[in-house]
């Protein structure tokens, strides 16, 4: 790759399923690299495997992508020159380059049935060698074009027989690269198979077709998981017998992401631990369950990102929040951990509240606003508006807010009488009845003229004030929660107050 070549990265997701966090985090350093080198984001759906593919995943990726502002450049939604971004509209391309590696002595046909696959596994199964691979060991005991003569060969391809088409590895040997992350690495040539490149229906398996698009597509830098690592020497013995070594991309395998119990990070923690694994809500057409994401749960994108950037990476200042156009002036491969990442739940949460008060008040309004709506909350932007600088400080996710801010415009539903039981006595019920009486009238009071009246009435009632604060609480927001007291009296009025508070008496009563 000379330096000269213009900055193009990809993400080439499968449309299976929910997009995994630890996706969205190869996106986002795809993206970082790109926007800090003026370069080009592409995104290409990775379609071969048309027995995993899923209605709707497709878009569902395009979708998640724009909710984090991270939308490619080049797509199936936005084309460009280097088209199309669908493997699966790709086919012809990936069987000339099949036939090539065939033609050159790279790659043979395999005419091997599944189960004489599976008897060759059984068969030569060992001690030492309890799962037998396909490769310079056993493949001369199968049905190939290397172990057939030429005229077999040809004589099963003239009559249609199913085959596929796999790379020949070397039988000795090492190959190395030098990968972004972690610097050198090399592998044992012997030590790997010989995997399918094309399989039976034509269609690229990953290793061939990752290869091919790279390579017209013009792609200068590859980062994927550290779990396609084993694949490697496979991909750079095909660089090489193609002819393309000196346009390949630099690799850079990222660190995995774990769960809290060190494994790699899968949607059974997300159901174990409580916390979404995808991006977005994600829908199984065929199942009809639904997974929740990030977006659902009440996470600002800006916020998701930020979490996702520091679980592999730091620019090494010690600080934590950054906006994504900080992240771009920041990133940088070399500072990206070689090791993988735990993924803490709590932390991406402490995230999320430190961006929802970074936001202006107006903006987090229109943030919050639809998870409101949702729930059917009978209130305006501008009455919002003058609540969120009181409750914002305590609201982690989007969708705290409706708990903490719902009692300002309705009655809460429940109520924690239990709460206030244990000391709730008839000397209390007396002021209460005579508190509301005495409420009621008053509409507007600021809260500077709720708390002296409060004061005034518990005083000539002879009852403390740590007596009543908690049982006024919970009269009002239905819980031992929430912002100032009187603030919040002075935003639902006497009548409203007033109202709340026989409620809960007679509850007690």
């Amino acid at each position: 790759m000379t330096a000269s070549r213009p900055v193009r990265v990809r993400f080439a997701p499968s449309p299976t399923g929910g997009l995994h966090l630890g996706g969205v985090r190869t996106v986002l350093y795809n993206y970082l690299f790109a926007r800090q080198n003026n370069g080009t984001f592409v995104l290409r759906i990775e379609d071969t495997d048309q027995t995993r593919f899923v209605q709707g995943a497709e878009e569902y990726i395009l979708d998640c992508l724009e909710w984090c502002g991270l939308s490619p450049d080049e797509s199936v939604k936005n084309p460009g020159n280097f088209g199309p971004y669908r493997q699966s509209e790709r086919k012809a391309q990936y069987r000339q380059y099949a036939d090539q590696l065939v033609a050159s002595g790279h790659a043979y046909y395999a005419f091997d049935t599944p189960e004489e696959l599976e008897a060759m596994r059984e068969n030569l199964k060992t001690p030492e060698n309890p799962s037998p691979q396909y490769d310079r060991n056993t493949r001369m005991q199968m049905r190939n074009s290397l172990s057939l003569s030429e005229e077999e060969v040809n004589d099963l391809l003239a009559v249609g027989t199913p085959y596929v088409i796999r790379v020949k590895m070397p039988d000795s040997g090492t190959v190395s690269f030098t990968d972004a992350v972690r610097g050198e690495v090399s592998f044992d040539l012997a030590l790997v198979d010989d995997k399918v490149l094309l399989k039976r229906d034509g269609m690229p398996t990953y290793h061939l077709a990752v290869v091919v698009d790279d390579y017209l597509m013009e792609i200068t830098h590859a980062f994927r998981g550290e779990e396609w690592l084993p694949s490697a020497p496979v991909h750079l013995l095909l660089w090489e017998a193609l002819g393309w070594k000196a346009q390949m991309p630099q690799w850079a395998h990222l660190p995995l992401i774990l769960g809290p119990d060190g494994a790699k990070l899968s949607k059974r923690h997300g159901s174990k631990y409580g916390f979404p694994i995808f991006a977005m809500s994600w829908t199984d057409p065929k199942t009809g369950e639904t997974t929740e994401g990030f977006r659902e749960r009440g996470f600002l994108p800006e916020a998701f990102l930020n979490a996702l950037a520091l679980l592999g990476w730091n620019d090494g200042s010690g600080e934590e929040i950054f906006s994504l156009e900080e992240m771009v002036q920041r990133f940088s491969l070399d500072r990206v951990a070689a090791s993988g990442a735990i993924f803490d739940y709590e932390k991406a949460k402490w995230f999320n509240q430190q961006h929802i008060q970074r936001l202006p008040d107006a903006e987090l309004v229109a943030r919050v606003w639809p998870f409101l709506a949702e729930k059917g909350l009978q209130a305006t932007p501008e009455d919002l508006l003058k609540i969120l600088p009181v409750i914002k400080e305590r609201c982690h996710l989007l969708t705290d807010f409706y708990e903490q801010g719902a009692f300002f415009f309705a009655a809460p539903e429940n109520v924690d009488v239990e709460a206030i039981r244990p000391k709730w006595n008839e000397k209390l019920a007396d002021f209460f009845r005579k508190y509301a009486d005495a409420l009621e009238p008053q509409e507007y009071l600021s809260a500077e003229e709720a708390g002296v009246h409060f004061t005034s009435a518990l005083a000539e009632a002879g009852i403390k004030k740590g007596e009543a604060m908690l049982p006024l609480r919970v009269m009002l927001v239905g819980g031992k929660f929430g912002p100032d007291l009187f603030f919040i009296l002075s935003h639902i009025g006497g009548k409203e107050a007033a109202a709340r508070i026989r409620r809960v008496v007679e509850m007690l009563d």
